[in-house]
């Protein structure tokens, strides 16, 4: 049983950056797959981005490519979010999300392990 607790939300203007962490309880983070997604209200969840188990690779979605970047840091059970230049469109309740595998799902279905979310609201 993995447990993952998100921080790091809250209200920025346009163009400003903001920095998610989620922490992951347990002793074995290194074996899971990581991923953040984000959801409005009324639609259904979106991929953000997903990190390998150590880090090696990384995938995310189109909307995000090239503003955002996610890590993570293994010896602190710990994976970030760096979002940059963002824009109202990015307002949505971030989630992380937590596999055990080698892969890099990018299907919200594929996790196994959700956070309780943290709010993005960023204002024009």
């Amino acid at each position: 049983q993995v447990q993952l607790v998100e921080s790091g939300g809250g209200l920025v203007q346009s163009g400003d950056s903001l920095r998610l962490s989620c922490v992951a309880s347990g002793r074995t983070f290194s074996t899971y797959a990581m991923g953040w997604f984000r959801q409005v209200p009324g639609k259904e969840r979106e991929f953000v981005a997903t990190i390998g188990r150590i880090g090696g690779l990384t995938v995310y979605s189109d909307s995000v490519k090239g503003r955002f970047t996610i890590s993570r840091d293994n010896a602190k059970n710990t994976v970030y979010l760096q979002m940059a230049s963002l824009n109202p469109e990015d307002t949505a309740i971030y989630y992380c999300a937590a596999k055990q595998t080698m892969g890099i799902p990018t299907q919200s279905q594929w996790y196994d392990y959700w956070g309780q979310g943290t709010q993005v609201t960023v204002s024009s």
